[in-house]
C-alpha cells in the first residue's frame, strides 16, 4: 500500500500550496506586453474617447462647482432640487419611463411575431432593415414628421375629421407629454427590436419540444420556460430605452419647443438663451443627466452581462 501511494503521489506531480495568481508585480505589465501593432489599432478609438466623452464630461463636472467668476461653489447642484427644475426631471423621467415600457411590449410582440411567429421569411428581413434605419431617425426630420402627421393640419388629423373624429378637442396635443411620448416610440420600438431579436433567437428549439413532451401548452411554456430566460434581458433593454430617451433633445425641441419643460430643453436655456444663460446650472443639469443615464447603463450592462449565460 505504502508502494502503490508514493506511486500515486509521483505520478500526481508536485503539489502547489501557494496562490494560484502571482501576488505582486508589475501592475502596469498588461500594457507594458502590448505590441506597438495593438496600440496603433485602438489608438483612435482612445483619442475619440478622450475627446469626445472624457475631457467634455471633466469639463462639466468641473464647471457644476464654479461660479461665474470661476470661484467653487455648491449653488449650482442645490439650484436643482428648485421646483421648476425638479418638476423638468419628473417630466422627463414619466416620458423617459413610458416610451421605455410602451416601446419594449410593443418591439416585443412584434420581435416575437417575426421571429417565432409563422410570417413569410421575407418579412424578417424587412423589419430588421426598417428597424436599423428607424432607430436612428431622430431630431428635426422626426419632429417634421410627425407634425405633418399628427399636428393640428396634419394627414391623419384632417383625415379624421371626415370621419367626424376631432383628435385636438378631443383632447390630445402633439405638443404634449403623450404626444412626445407617441413621438418617442417611433424609434424607441425598433431599437427594442434590434435588441431583443439575438435574445429571442437563443430560445433552444430542444426547450420547446421537451415542454411539448411533456404535455406544457405554448402559453406555459412561455410563463414558465420563455419569459423567465428573456427577463433579464427584458430588464436591461428597458434601462437602455430609458437612458435613449432621457438623453434626446433635438426631437423634443423641435417638436415642442418651450412648452414641455423637459430637462434637455431647460439645459439648452440656460447654455444657450439670452435670458436664462447660467452655464454653472446648465453644467450641474447635464451633471445630474449624466448620473441618472450612466445608472441606466450600467443597470443594463450588469443584467445584459448575467443574461448572456442563457445565449450560449
Amino acid at each position: 500500500m505504502t508502494n502503490v501511494s508514493s506511486a500515486a503521489d509521483t505520478s500526481a506531480g508536485p503539489v502547489s500550496t501557494g496562490p494560484a495568481v502571482r501576488v505582486g508585480g508589475n501592475p502596469f505589465r498588461f500594457f507594458l506586453r502590448l505590441r506597438l501593432g495593438d496600440i496603433i489599432a485602438i489608438a483612435p478609438f482612445i483619442v475619440f474617447a478622450l475627446l469626445f466623452l472624457l475631457i467634455p464630461t471633466l469639463g462639466l463636472v468641473v464647471g457644476a462647482f464654479q461660479d461665474p467668476q470661476g470661484n467653487f461653489t455648491l449653488q449650482n447642484v442645490m439650484d436643482l432640487a428648485t421646483p421648476q427644475i425638479a418638476a423638468s426631471f419628473w417630466i422627463s423621467i414619466r416620458v423617459s419611463v413610458t416610451s421605455a415600457v410602451l416601446g419594449a411590449a410593443i418591439g416585443l410582440a412584434i420581435a416575437l411575431a417575426i421571429i417565432r411567429g409563422k410570417l413569410p421569411s421575407g418579412i424578417r428581413s424587412a423589419v430588421m432593415t426598417f428597424s436599423g434605419v428607424a432607430s436612428q431617425f431622430a431630431g428635426i426630420p422626426l419632429s417634421f414628421a410627425f407634425l405633418a402627421t399628427l399636428g393640428r393640419l396634419g394627414l391623419v388629423t384632417v383625415l379624421l375629421k371626415f370621419t367626424g373624429l376631432d383628435l385636438y378637442k378631443s383632447g390630445f396635443n402633439l405638443l404634449s407629454f403623450w404626444g412626445l411620448t407617441i413621438t418617442y416610440l417611433y424609434f424607441q420600438i425598433p431599437l427594442m427590436i434590434l435588441i431583443i431579436a439575438p435574445a429571442i433567437d437563443g430560445l433552444k428549439k430542444e426547450w420547446g419540444e421537451a415542454a411539448a413532451t411533456l404535455g406544457a401548452t405554448n402559453g406555459q411554456f412561455w410563463r414558465y420556460i420563455g419569459l423567465p430566460v428573456l427577463w433579464p434581458n427584458l430588464l436591461g433593454t428597458l434601462s437602455l430605452l430609458f437612458a435613449n430617451a432621457f438623453g434626446a433633445i433635438a426631437t423634443a425641441y423641435a417638436l415642442t419647443g418651450s412648452s414641455l419643460n423637459i430637462v434637455p430643453i431647460l439645459l439648452y436655456a440656460q447654455i444657450r438663451g439670452d435670458v436664462l444663460h447660467n452655464p454653472g446650472l446648465g453644467a450641474a443639469l447635464a451633471l445630474g443627466m449624466i448620473v441618472i443615464t450612466a445608472l441606466a447603463n450600467i443597470v443594463y450592462l450588469v443584467i445584459r452581462t448575467r443574461a448572456e449565460r442563457w445565449l450560449k
